[in-house]
C-alpha cells in the first residue's frame, strides 16, 4: 500500500565455518550486494556475527573482541555513517542475513522493538474504530492490472509466481507488494448500502518488494508492515481518515520513538501510485538523510472505479466508495537507530526498549555472592511488580565490565549496579545510557521499594524526553530556509534539508533531483505565514516545501 515504505536487508546460513566472520562481512554483504537476480537465488556467501558469547567490547580501543582474538572494528558513526550502522545491527543482535539475497532474519532483540511498535499502534487503530483481520499473500495478476497507475508504479518490484504444485498456473500470481487491489476485491463483495460504511480495517502482514539495493530495516526484499483500508461514504470522510492517520503516526513517533517526524503532504510526482494524495511524516536521520517513516494515502475513487466497489446510498443511488489506506513498517526500527544510536550502540527510547532496566551485580569473593544476588533478585522483583521491563543479568560467566558494555550496545535506557557495599548501605548505583561516563553515574540510591521505583520512573521519563529533545536540535540545526535554487543546491551540497517556497512544475521538480539527488520530502502541515514566491520560478507560491536526500 505505502508505495514509498520500502524495505530492508540481512541473511545468515547459521553455519558454524561462518560463525566467527567480521563484521566486516557483514557490511560488505549488505551495502556493496550486487542487484538481486530476477528469481530467487541462494546467497553463496552469507555471514553471520560472531555470537555474543564470543565478544567483549574494549572502549578504550573501540574494538570488539571474541575468544579466538578476531578483532571486529565498530566503526565511529562521523567515518562512516553505514558501516557504523550494519555494525550496530550485527553487534546488538538485531538481525541477521536470510539464505535467499535481500531477505533479513529478524533478531529476538530486533523483533521486541517491532513487537513494541505493533503494541501501541495496534491499541490506537482499535480506538479509532478499526478491526484487524487477514488477506491472502497471493493476488491474481489481473488485480494488479485494474488500476493502471498502481500496476505501473510497481511492476519493477513485482514478484511472480508462475508454477504451482509442479504445473504452470493459468494466470500468474503476484506476492503481495500491498494489498489495495485484493482488498478492493472483497470490499465490492462485502459493501451494498451505506449501511455498511464506513468500513475500516488493518492488517499486520509481511510484503514483498523486489528491491535492487538493499539496507537492513530500511529497504528489504520482504519486510512486515501493518496496513489499514478504509471505505467510505463521502470524500470528506476519507480526507479526514486519511488525515486522522498521518496524526496517529506523528504522534506515535514523537511520544514513544522520540523521533521529531515532519508531516505533510507528498508532492504529486511522489504520490503513491493510485492515490489522489500521500500524506507522510519524515524524519531525519544522524546523517542528515530524510526517511520516509510511514504514510497516508486519500485513494479517492480510483480503486472502487477500477474494482466497481460500489454502494447503494441514501437516495437509493448507486455510488463508488472513497477510500484510504496507510502503514507504518520495519523502516521503523531503522529510523530509531539511525536518530538515536551513537559509536556505542543503540540508545533506545525507553518507551520502545524491549528491556528499560538492567541490573548486573558485582561481587568478588564467594562468600559476597549470595547476598549481592538476592539484593539484585530482591530490586528486579520490586521493579517488575512496577510495570518495568527488567533484566537480571546473574550470570557469573561475563565480567562485570562486559555486561556494561553489552547492555550499553543493546541501548537499555538504565543500569543497576549492586554490589557488596550497596548491600551494606541499602542502596544501588544506577547509570543512564544516554549520559556517558561518571556524569551518567548516580550513587546511594535507596533500595526501598517507593522510593527506587519512583527514581527509576523519573529518570526514565526524563531519558525519553532527552532524546526527543536532543533529535529536535539536530534536526532544526541541520534544516536550511533558501529563497532561490542556487541556495538550495548549496544546502543539499551540504547534506543539510532546504526549506523553500515551491509552485514550479513536475518537470522542475524532476530537474532538482537528477542535479541534486535530493528530492520533495513533503509540504509541511505547518506552513510559515507569510506571501513568497517559488525558489525556482520566481512566480507566487503558496506553500514551502522540504528537499532532502533520502533513503
Amino acid at each position: 500500500m505505502v508505495s514509498s515504505l520500502r524495505l530492508p536487508t540481512l541473511t545468515s546460513l547459521f553455519s558454524p565455518s561462518f560463525a566467527r566472520r567480521s563484521t566486516v562481512s557483514l557490511r560488505r554483504r549488505f551495502h556493496l550486494r550486487p542487484p538481486l537476480a530476477a528469481g530467487f537465488s541462494a546467497q553463496s556467501a552469507a555471514s553471520s556475527p560472531a555470537g555474543t558469547d564470543d565478544r567483549v567490547q574494549n572502549k578504550k580501543s573501540g574494538r570488539v573482541q571474541d575468544r579466538g582474538d578476531t578483532d571486529r572494528v565498530i566503526t565511529p558513526r562521523s567515518q562512516d555513517f553505514n558501516a557504523w550502522y550494519l555494525d550496530i545491527i550485527a553487534n546488538a543482535e538485531l538481525a541477521d542475513y536470510g539464505p535467499v539475497r535481500g531477505t533479513m532474519v529478524i533478531r529476538p532483540y530486533g523483533y521486541a522493538i517491532w513487537e513494541a511498535i505493533q503494541d501501541y499502534l495496534n491499541v490506537k487503530f482499535k480506538e479509532t474504530g478499526h478491526s484487524n483481520m487477514y488477506f491472502p499473500q497471493f493476488i491474481p495478476y489481473s488485480f494488479i492490472e485494474k488500476e493502471a497507475s498502481h500496476v505501473e508504479g510497481f511492476s519493477p518490484e513485482l514478484a511472480l509466481v508462475t508454477v504451482g504444485g509442479g504445473k504452470e498456473l493459468e494466470e500468474k500470481l503476484v506476492v503481495r507488494p500491498t494489498s489495495e487491489t485484493i482488498v478492493n476485491h472483497m470490499f465490492t463483495q462485502w459493501i451494498h448500502s451505506y449501511r455498511d460504511l464506513p468500513l475500516m480495517i488493518n492488517q499486520w502482514a509481511n510484503v514483498t518488494r523486489w528491491e535492487m539495493r538493499t539496507k537492513p530495516f530500511v529497504r528489504t526484499l520482504e519486510f512486515l508492515w501493518q496496513e489499514g483500508h478504509t471505505a467510505h461514504a463521502t470524500p470528506e470522510e476519507a480526507e479526514n481518515e486519511a488525515l486522522q492517520m498521518i496524526d496517529v503516526y506523528t504522534k506515535f513517533a514523537y511520544e514513544q520513538a522520540a523521533i521529531p517526524v515532519i508531516a505533510g503532504r507528498k508532492s504529486k510526482v511522489e504520490t503513491f501510485a493510485g492515490a489522489d494524495k500521500t500524506y507522510t511524516i519524515e524524519a531525519m536521520m544522524g546523517d542528515r538523510k530524510a526517511l520516509q517513516a510511514g504514510t497516508s494515502h486519500n485513494l479517492g475513487q480510483n480503486f472502487s472505479r477500477a474494482f466497481g466497489t460500489q454502494f447503494t446510498d441514501e437516495n437509493g443511488q448507486r455510488q463508488h466508495v472513497w477510500q484510504t489506506s496507510w502503514a507504518i513498517s520495519t523502516r521503523f526500527v531503522g529510523g530509531i537507530i539511525m536518530t538515536h544510536g551513537d559509536d556505542t550502540g543503540l540508545m533506545l527510547p525507553p518507551r520502545m526498549a524491549p528491556i528499560q532496566v538492567v541490573i548486573v551485580p558485582i561481587w568478588k569473593k564467594v562468600d559476597e555472592k549470595t547476598g549481592v544476588l538476592d539484593a539484585a533478585k530482591s530490586v528486579a522483583e520490586a521493579l517488575k511488580a512496577a510495570g518495568l521491563k527488567v533484566k537480571l543479568d546473574d550470570t557469573d560467566q561475563r565480567t562485570p565490565g562486559w555486561k556494561f558494555n553489552f547492555w550499553e550496545m543493546k541501548g537499555v535506557p538504565l543500569r543497576i549496579e549492586i554490589g557488596p557495599r550497596d548491600v551494606s548501605s541499602g542502596s544501588v548505583v544506577i547509570s543512564r545510557r544516554d549520559v556517558p561516563g561518571k556524569q551518567g553515574k548516580v550513587f546511594g540510591i535507596s533500595m526501598e521499594p517507593s522510593i527506587l521505583e519512583a527514581y527509576v520512573k523519573d529518570r526514565l521519563d526524563e531519558i525519553q524526553s532527552s532524546l526527543l529533545q536532543k533529535a529536535i536540535s539536530f534536526r532544526d540545526s541541520n534544516i536550511v530556509d533558501v529563497s532561490s535554487y542556487e541556495e538550495l543546491k548549496e544546502a543539499i551540497s551540504l547534506g543539510k534539508w532546504a526549506r523553500g517556497p515551491w509552485s514550479a512544475s513536475d518537470a522542475d521538480e524532476l530537474r532538482v533531483k537528477e542535479e541534486t539527488g535530493a528530492t520533495i520530502r513533503c509540504f509541511p502541515f505547518e506552513q510559515p505565514q507569510w506571501t513568497r514566491t517559488c525558489l525556482m520560478t520566481g512566480n507566487p507560491a503558496e506553500e514551502v516545501a522540504i528537499f532532502a536526500k533520502s533513503y
